[in-house]
């Protein structure tokens, strides 16, 4: 699907975005908007050192790499409350993200975000879509990430498509970690994305879940920080797949295969509950 471009002057404030999901339950259709988001956006070096604290990211001068994702979430949020998205963002369920890091995030000081929604396909609880993030510079394209995102309760004609799963590499434990209580909290703050199924037991409860969960962005980013020394800066894939919600608080091991162009990730918690798998490879693939 080609997308059609809606310019906006400035990101989108958040607060108004979050009480429009709240207010919005029902599903009204089974079709997506053609029409994408595309703006400016500042990259600001102190909300970079907050996200890397709260991340597990060292001091660097290239950006994190999941942090494009912050600087996208505003019109990420504006694409999935908008009138013509036809889910309720609030019953939304990320089941897989795939970052593709086209060249080094070093020197970004302003870019431009696009994003847009495509590829709605039936699956055995409702109904997929791909939500497209794009970041670019005065080059071209820098960062893409897309993400897999299910609609429970949705019905589709057409078949359910299996999943791909690569032959296992061999991995070793790399690094543990604790997940406190308020690290819901914590990660909202840094990222703007205050989901209440994050934020505590309480909120998260009026959503059906009885703990607070972590943010499946969180969990990526930590993982990926701890996997610094084994990935590449740019030129590299990394796509995982969230299977378990993580309950807060909660302690985690990551075991990985080898550093290299390819590999393979997994976390899990004390108990072997998978929570995360990935893996790796050149963005040219």
């Amino acid at each position: 699907m080609t997308a059609h471009w809606r310019y906006l002057d400035t990101p989108p404030a958040l607060p108004g975005l979050f009480l429009q999901a709240a207010l919005r339950r029902k599903v009204t259709g089974t079709r997506l908007p053609e029409q994408g988001l595309r703006c400016w956006v500042s990259v600001d070096p102190d909300k970079v050192s907050s996200f890397r604290k709260v991340c597990g990211f060292v001091a660097s001068s290239l950006l994190p790499p999941t942090y494009p994702h912050v600087l996208a979430f505003p019109l990420q949020m504006k694409l999935l409350t908008d009138k013509d998205f036809p889910f309720p963002l609030l019953g939304l369920v990320h089941l897989a993200n795939r970052v593709s890091i086209r060249r080094p995030l070093g020197t970004v000081i302003k870019a431009q975000v696009s994003v847009r929604v495509d590829n709605l396909q039936p699956h055995a609880k409702g109904a997929t879509f791909r939500l497209i993030t794009q970041i670019e510079d005065a080059l071209g394209l820098l960062w893409e990430e897309d993400s897999t995102m299910l609609c429970r309760g949705v019905q589709l004609e057409g078949e359910v498509e299996g999943t791909f799963e690569p032959a296992p590499l061999p991995m070793s434990e790399l690094a543990t970690w604790y997940a406190p209580s308020d690290i819901g909290r914590q990660y909202a703050r840094v990222s703007g994305d205050y989901n209440p199924i994050h934020l505590s037991d309480a909120s998260a409860r009026l959503f059906g879940f009885p703990k607070a969960i972590a943010h499946g962005l969180w969990i990526e980013s930590r993982t990926l920080a701890a996997l610094d020394d084994h990935l590449p800066a740019s030129n590299v894939e990394i796509t995982v797949e969230f299977q378990k919600p993580l309950r807060l608080p909660s302690e985690v091991t990551l075991s990985a295969s080898a550093a290299g162009s390819h590999g393979q990730l997994k976390v899990e918690d004390k108990d072997g509950i998978v929570h995360m798998l990935g893996n790796w490879q050149p963005a040219t693939e």
